[in-house]
């Protein structure tokens, strides 16, 4: 296996990257193979590592981690536990393996910082915030963040990063795994965490741009949440809200919720005169409750909120996508392109599209010559209608480029 000395990174003169995903049993052939295939030729450590490891590994996750740090002589990693793992055209939802991203960017400045749910309290009070990381909003291009969804409220800290850093993009995803006990890790350098998350700050000469693509079509009309208990909306309109679902859901042509694959639809701005696809924070329905009438939902609704309900779709999925893609490739220069990010949601892939490489397929198709390493996640950090914000059943896409002189 290459070895670098960690003294030697950033002696880059050119931005570059390489991506790689490996599919073994066996975590250091995995490890081996992928280190290999992004180091090869190279003189330096990246600057930065990026690292998606399946939860087949978990146990062997310090050992890793710190393998892949230690061995490819990065500057900085950061990453997390994943059901699946995605690079380039390749996906694997279920089978152990590993996804790498490898990014060699002279002049960056790379700002880790650990994030946990007393964090939150830091993010809240701006001028704590920049006394103690220092990381002024004209200084940041963008934020890849990773964290687990049961010991840290994900929604508050993005919702608390933007407002620190308004404008600026952010991407990312909430870890996953194929296990059921709760249990998911977000990698900083050569440590493994199993609560909070990790974010990166990247600043330097480069952009980052970041698309959304929801996998739900709006139905039925907006309504207005008059009753909530925590997770649960409880009525909508002063009706039952599983009443209200079950009477649109008819309307559409469903008759069972059991069949309809329903989603909830929050606006970004509730002040829109009208609203549709693109407009909303799509969450999963996470169940129903009979005797109540009551919607579990993936997000902590509030009374006044407007709510809409959604249907995943998978053909007018695919239009927006190639439409975002298509608005993308004209957005940005060829020639500035250094690598992508992936995060798309555990329940697209096969479940959704018929064939697990079709998010990953469409990017490449759109990016063809683009490095670009991701996962399957439990939901995805990426921008409605230009604000960051968590999203369900959605492919969240940002590229990393160099910025114009």
């Amino acid at each position: 296996m290459v070895h670098f000395d960690r003294r030697t990174v950033n002696a880059s003169s050119f931005a570059t990257a390489r991506a790689m995903v490996v599919r073994k049993d066996n975590w250091r052939i995995a490890l081996e193979e992928a280190l290999h295939a992004v180091l090869s030729g190279r003189d330096t450590g990246p600057d930065l590592l990026v690292l998606f490891a399946s939860t087949a590994y978990s146990h062997d996750y310090p050992e890793l981690v710190r393998e892949a740090f230690h061995g490819s002589g990065a500057g900085c990693l950061v990453g997390c536990s994943a059901r699946g793992v995605i690079a380039n055209d390749d996906s694997h939802e279920i089978e152990p393996g590993i996804a790498m991203l490898a990014l060699w960017l002279p002049g960056a400045d790379l700002r880790p910082i650990r994030l946990h749910q007393e964090m939150n309290e830091v993010l809240a009070d701006p001028d704590l915030w920049y006394s103690v990381n220092r990381l002024h909003p004209d200084d940041v291009r963008g934020w890849l963040v990773f964290a687990e969804p049961f010991r840290m409220d994900v929604q508050e800290s993005v919702t608390h990063l933007r407002s620190r850093y308004p404008g600026t993009p952010m991407i990312g995803a909430l870890t996953s795994s194929h296990r059921h006990d709760r249990q998911m890790w977000v990698f900083l350098d050569d440590h493994v965490y199993d609560e909070g998350g990790v974010a990166l700050a990247l600043m330097g000469p480069y952009n980052l741009d970041v698309i959304v693509s929801q996998g739900g079509e709006p139905v039925g009309e907006p309504w207005t949440i008059t009753g909530v208990d925590k997770n649960r909306i409880t009525t909508i309109s002063n009706r039952p809200a599983l009443e209200v679902m079950r009477e649109t859901m008819r309307k559409v042509g469903w008759t069972s919720e059991k069949d309809a694959p329903v989603l909830i639809g929050f606006p970004m701005n509730e002040y829109q005169d009208d609203f549709k696809r693109g407009d909303f924070v799509v969450r999963g329905l996470l169940g129903i409750e009979e005797s109540t009438g009551s919607l579990i939902v993936g997000s902590i609704p509030r009374v006044g909120q407007t709510v809409q309900f959604h249907l995943r779709e998978p053909r007018s999925a695919e239009v927006d996508q190639r439409r975002l893609l298509g608005d993308m490739q004209h957005r940005l220069r060829k020639d500035d392109l250094i690598a992508g990010l992936l995060c798309t949601c555990k329940g697209r892939g096969t479940a959704m599209f018929g064939h697990e490489n079709h998010d990953a397929s469409l990017v490449h198709s759109a990016f063809p010559e683009l490095p670009v390493a991701g996962l399957f996640s439990f939901g995805e950090i990426g921008p409605v209608r230009g604000v960051p914000a968590l999203n369900g059943f959605a492919m969240s896409f940002g590229v990393i480029s160099r910025r114009p002189a």
